[in-house]
């Protein structure tokens, strides 16, 4: 008892000295020795085991007292960057005493819980309230990039007779949290409640989360994941749901994933859905038995046919509601369900409890499809089920196939084996797909309600079949043999469609497109063409492919798909997200009986090391993502646009909004996988311009001058974004930043962006995005892009990449390697301490390009790579 008195004793007196060392509010903290006998035995065994492990960076960690100490926080979170700082005993001096050898590790974020301890040695609040200030403050000093997250002191019962030095403190962790929240933005850290959750009606802890009245039990923590979890990944404070659905409420409470263990099928029909949510379930180490008897209790997930009212598509539209006894999700049909468990695992994204919520969704369009070419390059099996699994993910229900071209024919026939044979083929020779692998294609998107689209292109892009077969398609013997093939694959293959492509070939025999409709209609399939493209009768789905084909809307009898200005291969990742969302698919803010949908494409005409590059060269997942929610959501913008709008206002505000749920779903399901898309929303720039450059693109004018006072200058435009795009290769289809862009002219784009400390930063720099469908000549040896483009940060102009092959003359056959941003090494910048100006200079002299396969992107990208 007298040594406990002596340590409170001791306590007080360090409280004293530790702010006459502090000194004034922006005064350098100078951390204080305190004895180690102000400390037990076991928190000296737990500080020397810290200070001995590996000294790894930019981890998360969780910092505290026997509270924190309890949980296993690495397996909690299924993630080794989280780390355990908490010692059981400990108060705020003992995590000062021991705040550098968290300091010294720079963590990426420090949870701190603390001061119940404090209370107990009948602390004020007051002190301990500084105490905690003063870690915030040498935590900043010594670790400024580290973000702090202080959570409220938890309730606590005295129901259990225990702990009385603790259980008596409830009206003191009151007002200390009160302190702890009212301070936060005065200095700088995150408050987290985690008080309200945990209290019962009482203001006590609630008896289920403890046995003790302090400590907590199991079903504590994982309530504490769920409050955190999105504290700790950056996430939206809600399941971050994409597509958004058509109608959302979110609601008091939340269903404890731990406590269903059970799938509840009213009708057998849907066990094969059940089973889909069993398994995904299972992969998030949730165990739950399908049954289709009714449970005896509570605490179950219904999986049910009902009427579910839709605006449109009724056949894919569901109902799900969530409360704190059980999740029902209702639909029309076994697809219907199916899309609402991809709902619902979004929703599971914590894997501890679903929050409440009430839900009716239904797409705005009934085709959204995704396209890949593998007929120029393969691609493995492997791949291709990896994009189908994020396509049903995303509640995409079309996976168009293409794998004959020009380059190879990539799809086995058993009457004319030749047709793959390594000889005729230019690239990836002797890879195509045999009948079982596509069978098995077929199958996989069957199983997740996606129709396999397969196009076999005719009578062009058939260089490989002439190849192979010694005539032309439009030959009368290259007729036959295609007709034999038609013949040949429709009895092989369960699908419904057959693409015949038909673009970008003269037509010499005007009876070759109506013969082969006419038999694969006649085969039980239904015929896709592409617009502009051959003589097709008004049976065959249209796919738009170029802005003049939307002359089919005004024909009734005629139903069609949009891919215009949908080529992924074509776009700047950033601005692929931007243009997508912005998008009305057929100019239409929602389908109908001949505005079927759209397919976004991925056309890598250029050839590829190996076939996986084409998901790092290409934003692939960025924008099927993107296209996902325009084509279930339905509306977008008229007109066509790569501009995310001027700051706050309605078109910039909502993609904003979308952006964070993207980014939300990059970060839970997309680590290991080429994702390329970095947030840009938070980068404003002023434009300045334009200078007459009377054709000379190295003149200099005002904004490069050290001098030039850009709080003083009233900026021409002010823009939102990592990649601006300042004219549009394809104006004036598709607007830009500039409204009336002029040759001979030279603009600047400025923006500050910010650094909690002097470090080097990676960034994506780019002045001109390689197609990669086209012969584009790779930059000339230290330039950026043949404009004489240039960058300064704070004055310092930023050297341009070390090309691997510059001024490579355009060459289809010779891969891309380093000429994107994306796929290159990132480019590092030394950033100050406070606020960094950037300045980018974009000369222009004529919006003719050398020839079609070099247009003048006018643009750049400029965005820090975050993880």
């Amino acid at each position: 008892m007298n040594y406990r008195k002596n340590c409170n004793w001791m306590y007080s007196v360090i409280i004293t000295a530790l702010f006459f060392i502090a000194g004034t509010t922006n005064a350098q903290i100078k951390k204080s020795n305190f004895p180690e006998s102000l400390f037990s035995t076991y928190y000296h065994q737990r500080l020397s085991h810290f200070e001995t492990l590996p000294k790894t960076k930019n981890d998360i960690v969780f910092l505290g007292n026997s509270i924190s100490d309890g949980a296993e926080w690495s397996e909690l979170f299924a993630d080794n960057h989280i780390k355990n700082r908490g010692i059981s005993g400990d108060f705020t001096i003992g995590v000062l005493n021991r705040l550098d050898e968290i300091s010294i590790r720079k963590p990426k974020k420090v949870f701190l819980l603390i001061g119940v301890n404090d209370l107990t040695r009948n602390t004020s609040t007051d002190s301990i309230f500084k105490n905690i200030v003063q870690i915030a403050k040498y935590l900043k000093q010594e670790s400024p990039a580290t973000k702090l997250y202080i959570q409220s002191v938890l309730p606590v019962n005295d129901v259990y007779k225990k702990f009385d030095g603790h259980t008596s403190k409830g009206e003191q962790i009151k007002s200390l949290n009160a302190s702890l929240k009212q301070n936060a933005k005065d200095y700088n850290y995150t408050f987290i409640d985690l008080y309200t959750a945990f209290s019962d009606e009482n203001g006590k802890m609630a008896k289920q989360l403890t046995n003790d009245g302090l400590h907590l039990n199991g079903e504590g923590y994982l309530l504490w994941k769920r409050i955190v979890y999105p504290y700790v990944y950056n996430l939206e404070t809600k399941a971050a749901l994409l597509p958004k659905p058509q109608q959302l409420t979110w609601n008091n409470g939340y269903f404890s994933l731990t406590d269903a263990n059970t799938i509840f099928v009213e009708n057998p029909a849907l066990n094969k859905e059940a089973l889909v949510l069993q398994k995904a379930m299972k992969q998030k180490g949730l165990h739950a038995e399908i049954t289709n008897k009714k449970p005896s209790k509570q605490n179950y997930i219904l999986l049910r046919l009902g009427n579910v009212n839709a605006a449109l598509n009724p056949a894919e539209a569901y109902n799900l509601k969530t409360t704190s006894d059980k999740i029902v999700l209702t639909a029309n049909t076994p697809n219907g369900v199916y899309n609402g468990i991809q709902t619902l695992l979004q929703l599971m994204r914590d894997n501890v409890a679903v929050e409440a919520s009430e839900i009716t969704d239904w797409p705005a369009f009934a085709w959204r499809g995704f396209m890949v070419d593998v007929g120029r390059n393969y691609q493995s099996m492997k791949l291709l089920k990896q994009q189908i699994d994020v396509m049903a993910a995303y509640k995409m229900n079309i996976f168009h196939f293409h794998p004959t071209e020009d380059i190879a024919w990539r799809l086995q026939s058993k009457l004319y084996p030749q047709l793959t044979n390594p000889e005729f083929m230019l690239r990836d020779k002797g890879e195509y797909y045999t009948e079982n692998d596509l069978k098995e294609l077929i199958a996989y998107c069957k199983e997740r309600y996606i129709t396999l689209v397969p196009e076999i292109d005719m009578p062009g892009h058939s260089a490989a079949f002439k190849r192979a077969m010694g005539v032309d398609m439009q030959s009368d013997e290259g007729l036959v043999i295609v007709k034999n093939i038609i013949k040949e694959f429709c009895s092989t293959y369960d699908v419904p469609y057959l693409h015949l492509g038909a673009d970008e070939v003269k037509i010499t025999n005007q009876k070759f497109l109506p013969e082969v409709i006419a038999l694969t209609e006649s085969l039980g399939k239904k015929v896709i063409g592409w617009e502009p493209g051959g003589n097709f009768t008004d049976s065959v789905i249209r796919q738009l492919w170029m802005e003049g084909a939307t002359k089919v809307s005004k024909n009734k009898n005629i139903k069609y798909i949009d891919s215009r200005h949908l080529y992924l291969n074509h776009m700047d990742p950033l601005e692929s997200v931007v243009t997508i969302f912005n998008r009305q698919i057929c100019n239409l803010t929602e389908g109908n009986e001949n505005a079927l949908g759209g397919i976004v494409c991925v056309w890598n005409d250029r050839a590829l090391e190996n076939g996986d590059d084409v998901m790092k060269m290409n934003p692939v997942y960025p924008g099927m993502l993107a296209f996902a929610e325009r084509s279930w959501r339905g509306g977008g913008s008229q007109g066509w646009t790569a501009t995310i709008g001027e700051p706050e206002t309605e078109r910039a505000t909502a993609f904003a909004e979308f952006e964070n749920r993207l980014l939300d779903q990059k970060k839970q399901y997309f680590k290991g996988l080429d994702f390329p898309y970095m947030k840009q929303t938070d980068l404003v720039w002023n434009i300045y311009g334009p200078f007459d450059n009377k054709g000379d693109v190295t003149k200099s004018f005002a904004p490069e001058n050290v001098k030039f006072n850009a709080s003083k200058e009233k900026p021409t435009y002010k823009a939102t974004g990592g990649t601006l795009v300042m004219r549009h290769w394809w104006a004036p289809l598709i607007s830009g930043i500039i409204e009336e862009p002029k040759e001979n002219t030279t603009w600047y784009a400025q923006t500050k962006i910010w650094s909690d400390e002097d470090k080097e930063q990676d960034f994506w720099i780019g002045f001109n995005n390689l197609s990669r469908s086209m012969n584009t000549d790779s930059p000339a040896a230290g330039t950026w892009n043949n404009l004489n483009s240039s960058i300064w940060v704070n004055n310092q102009l930023i050297p341009t990449p070390l090309w691997k092959r510059p001024a490579q003359k355009g060459n289809l056959e010779i891969p891309l390697i380093d000429e994107g941003y994306e796929f290159r090494e990132p480019t590092k910048i030394t950033l100050k301490k406070g606020w960094n100006t950037v300045n980018v200079k974009l000369p222009i002299t004529s919006f003719n390009g050398l020839n079609w396969q070099n247009p003048v992107k006018w643009m750049f990208t400029f965005v820090a790579v975050t993880q």
